[in-house]
């Protein structure tokens, strides 16, 4: 996996890190909920030396995901906050896969949904089927897989 910056959009916002989607899901109309895949980078048991080099520059191996949760943007302050609860949990992450779901009529979503949504995106990780979703590192920066 090759990492690089990239700017990703909702709606009309510009999104370069976690705070930025913070701010943006905040603006909604509608109530949101962020939902954060956090996941680790492997390589294969079979990888060849050159995989292992390219691995140990950050530019290849596997993703899987280790845990996830949900989270109301107006109850998270920042990213970093977000960083000290998931290393908290003991899981050596290298990257978030984040994604935002509406709710309807100023009431969030329902918790069926969301975790069905979470549901789907760890599925979606397991695959490597990871657009709409936007991943960021560990110090919060948007990036780009390839």
């Amino acid at each position: 996996m090759v990492m690089r910056e990239e700017a990703n959009k909702l709606g009309d916002m510009e999104i370069k890190n976690f705070n930025d989607l913070l701010a943006a899901a905040r603006q909604q109309p509608d109530a949101q909920r962020l939902l954060l895949v956090f996941a680790a980078a492997s390589l294969p048991p079979d990888a060849t030396a050159d995989q292992r080099v390219r691995f140990e520059a950050g530019e290849s191996g596997e993703l899987a995901p280790l845990m996830c949760v949900d989270k109301d943007p107006a109850g998270l302050l920042d990213f970093e906050t977000l960083r000290s609860e998931a290393l908290a949990m003991g899981q050596d992450w290298a990257l978030v896969f984040a994604a935002a779901l509406s709710g309807h009529g100023g009431l969030p979503p329902a918790a069926a949904q969301v975790d069905a949504a979470l549901a789907r995106m760890v599925e979606a990780v397991k695959s490597g089927n990871v657009s709409g979703m936007i991943p960021f590192d560990r110090q919060g920066e948007a990036v780009q897989l390839d």
